[in-house]
């Protein structure tokens, strides 16, 4: 059974992937084919569900900071999108039966965005770290908080008085981060945040409280520590595991008749509604309308605490069990077609610039593009460690250089530091056709991404750019292809590394002589 499960699953997942669909998609349907082929979920599948589920509460709570969500455009963007859909969910589901409880808990679980979607679409396009991935994830964790009361509201589980114990987690922290500290082997790291999740979901079990929150609180515990990126990059594939008998669960449990079916699509009709909300509520406080739409498109999907949200409000009585059902297929629904909208998100906004522009409002933006580079010969795109480097070897010959990165954390040390940096993302159209050019000397194209490079290189050209362009390739495949769009000069920084270390060497023997 488990090789039919585990092979179904993996089937639909291949077939979603390769129709630019998250694989999670398939695992849903893979859920329905076998329910309809007469397969029923058994124990073992709700629990590695459930291990899935605070695995994935464990990793939002290792990124959880307060700095980042007490920024504006996260609680005023999140705060209020949640109070708005709220209230329209709340007035829907009491015109359909008057369901209030059930109503309230399931209309703020709407307005949650799928974060495995938004967090997986944003990493692979290396965008997490701009200043829209960073808003976009903390409007995520922000919901997934809210996500945590309601289940706990839900559940309809009184807390014993021992429940209080657990916000004295963070007094452990000294404890956990030696534990970190002396986990030097990967293996061994994996096998602490396991264990810490579920131990903190089974001390959340004990004193009557969701263990869900219990897995939140154990990452919140750990939040802060250098090494918790590198934890939850080695969870990041186990939580996806389990989490994929959560997905087949869904589909397990019923097939959405034609009734269901139909209100799902009324349910996904809306998310429309939701993205033009997200957008005007960026714009509000201030946001370029590029950087609104590609966060607004990342925002809008039904998330997978929907469906957690869905079933707990089932087993409290609160609504009818059909709603299961129809929740699951609407997230389903949604996810599919936000991936590939996401996947082409910056093109959308190129057809659709001329049009959203005009409702940008004339403000201060945290994401303004630079009107003046003063002085500047040099320009270096990317301010991580090759860019760095780049901009010191400048520094120390005397060369009037500016460093642009999309990464506000990056740009924050940078000025600390007193290097002349700036806001600007290279994917962004509108960065090359307004950054002055005449007096550039050179330009240093230090992006990980060689879609990235590649369409800078061409958009230099565009401008018809009579300096030189410098960049970096990581294959051999790509070198001809920079040379093609019009790069100067091309290294390979592995083949480089090589031919120091075998110079280092020679001149070393020869000195020593």
């Amino acid at each position: 059974m488990e090789l039919v499960l585990v092979g179904t699953a993996y089937l639909a997942g291949l077939i979603a992937s390769r129709l630019y669909f998250p694989p999670l998609v398939g695992y849903m349907i893979a859920g329905y084919i076998l329910h309809a082929l007469g397969v029923q979920p058994d124990q073992t599948i709700a629990h590695l569900a459930e291990v899935g589920i605070q695995l994935l509460l464990f990793t939002v709570g290792l990124k959880l900071k307060l700095r980042s969500l007490l920024r504006r455009e996260v609680l005023s963007v999140g705060g209020l999108h949640l109070l708005i859909v709220t209230a329209i969910s709340v007035a829907i589901f009491f015109a359909l039966g008057g369901y209030i409880s059930g109503g309230l808990v399931l209309g703020v679980s709407l307005a949650f965005s799928s974060t495995v979607l938004a967090i997986k679409v944003l990493e692979d396009s290396g965008e997490l770290s701009t200043l829209y991935g960073r808003d976009v994830l903390s409007i995520l964790i922000l919901q997934d908080i809210v996500a945590i009361g309601l289940l706990a509201f839900s559940s309809g589980k009184q807390p014993t008085p021992w429940a209080f114990g657990l916000l004295l987690l963070p007094l452990l922290r000294p404890i956990a981060y030696r534990l970190l500290n002396a986990s030097h082997a990967d293996e061994l790291k994996l096998l602490l945040g396991v264990s810490l999740a579920l131990a903190g979901g089974l001390l959340a079990e004990k004193v009557s409280i969701s263990s869900d929150i219990g897995a939140l609180l154990m990452g919140v515990m750990l939040a802060g520590h250098p090494k918790t990126d590198e934890l939850a990059y080695k969870l990041w594939g186990l939580k996806e595991t389990f989490l994929v008998a959560f997905f087949l669960q869904i589909g397990l449990t019923d097939l959405p008749n034609y009734d269901e079916l139909v209100q799902a699509l009324l349910l996904l009709s809306l998310l429309p509604l939701q993205g033009v909300l997200f957008f005007c509520l960026f714009l509000v406080v201030g946001l370029r309308a590029r950087t609104a739409f590609i966060s607004s498109l990342a925002l809008m999907t039904y998330s997978e605490f929907a469906l957690i949200t869905s079933s707990a409000v089932v087993e409290a009585h609160l609504l009818p069990p059909v709603w299961e059902s129809i929740i699951g297929l609407a997230v389903a629904l949604s996810l599919a077609i936000a991936a590939p909208l996401n996947r082409f998100s910056h093109r959308l906004f190129s057809l659709l610039e001329g049009f959203l522009t005009r409702f940008e409002r004339q403000t201060s933006r945290s994401d303004r593009l630079p009107g003046s580079i003063g002085i500047t010969e040099w320009l270096i795109i990317g301010m991580g460690r090759t860019g760095l480097s780049a901009y010191q070897t400048f520094c120390e010959q005397d060369k009037r250089v500016l460093g642009l990165d999309a990464d506000p954390t990056v740009l924050e040390a940078m000025l600390a530091d007193g290097r002349r940096v700036v806001y600007g993302d290279a994917e962004d159209k509108a960065l090359w056709e307004r950054l002055p050019l005449t007096k550039i000397k050179g330009v240093i194209l230090a992006i990980p991404e060689f879609e990235v490079r590649a369409s800078s290189i061409a958009q230099l050209q565009a401008r018809q750019f009579q300096g030189h362009i410098g960049t970096f390739c990581f294959h051999d495949d790509e070198e001809p292809k920079l040379y093609e769009l019009g790069a100067n000069f091309v290294i390979h920084p592995l083949i480089e590394a090589g031919k120091q270390l075998a110079e280092q060497m020679i001149n070393t023997h020869q000195a020593a002589k």
